[in-house]
């Protein structure tokens, strides 16, 4: 028996995960109150093998009830009912400018204030964040890298450790990623845009991978970087840390960055220990400044 609540922010994608656990299979129940839960409890763990994949919606909409929780956990552990957290996260300006796009109202800003509702479901939840076996930030995650996340735990039941890795390239002519926790220049590897053959390509093309990789310097890079994350990595994750954003710049984001990035996310989501993306910010950029 699998008894998986579901919890997290508000507009993190808690609803979303259900549907997709539904389609894993689990029988899945949204928004139960919180003194159902050991009535609930009990009969799917007594069902028969009827019923042995079980998601409950938990949030912030139980009102005053979610403070009855953790006796209500305390007691399901009691009576021997395990039980897993999956507490769905993002950033706060991430929420709020979701909020904004869909005009939905937060259920706590009761005067309109969506950074004030959002701080205040922080702190309401803070016991289930505190408890949760797997926790996934969502701010920078498609639906589909969601759903993949959630299939390598749930179904493929593979060892989750609360990290989502973002490897990001970018040009530094046009900013460097606000939101990144590392960040690398690799301006001094030889610049691709000066050999007329490679200028249009990108860091996606074999020319160009080909090129930038053909300096020793670039793969000892790469082999110094990898090192010193795989002593960061796990510090990180022993602090709490769900995201981590590496970014990789070159001047305008479209050749050594990218296939330094490739390379990087090839080396990390090979070690299958933690969830890793890749995402190319200005590779397109060059292209669009020209035919405006």
């Amino acid at each position: 028996m699998r008894f998986v609540i579901v919890t997290g922010m508000s507009g993190a994608g808690k609803t979303t995960a259900l549907k997709m656990l539904e389609d894993m299979g689990y029988f899945c129940v949204d928004n139960l109150p919180i003194s159902l839960i050991e009535k609930f409890a009990e009969l799917t763990f007594t069902s028969g093998g009827e019923v042995n994949k079980v998601a409950l919606g938990i949030d912030i909409r139980s009102g005053q009830a979610l403070g009855e929780i953790e006796q209500v956990l305390e007691r399901l552990t009691m009576d021997g009912r395990q039980y897993e957290i999956l507490f769905l996260d993002a950033a706060d300006d991430v929420l709020v400018k979701r909020y904004k796009e869909t005009r939905r109202v937060h259920p706590l800003a009761k005067d309109g204030r969506v950074d004030k509702g959002i701080a205040l479901e922080r702190e309401r939840l803070v016991y289930l964040k505190q408890h949760a076996e797997y926790i996934i930030d969502t701010s920078r995650l498609l639906t589909r890298e969601l759903k993949s996340e959630l299939e390598k735990i749930f179904v493929r039941n593979q060892e989750f450790k609360n990290l989502v890795i973002t490897v990001l390239s970018f040009g530094f002519k046009y900013g460097i990623p606000a939101d990144s926790d590392l960040v690398f220049d690799v301006r001094f590897l030889p610049n691709p845009y000066y050999i007329d053959e490679l200028k249009a390509k990108s860091g996606n093309d074999k020319e160009v991978q080909d090129y930038v990789m053909g300096f020793s310097v670039a793969t000892k890079f790469l082999d110094k970087l990898e090192d010193m994350l795989a002593f960061l990595i796990p510090n990180y994750i022993q602090e709490g840390k769900n995201q981590l954003i590496i970014s990789i710049g070159c001047t305008g984001g479209k050749h050594r960055s990218v296939t330094l990035a490739n390379r990087l996310y090839e080396r990390l989501a090979a070690q299958d220990a933690y969830g890793v993306k890749i995402e190319h910010r200005d590779i397109e950029k060059d292209a669009v400044r020209k035919a405006l």
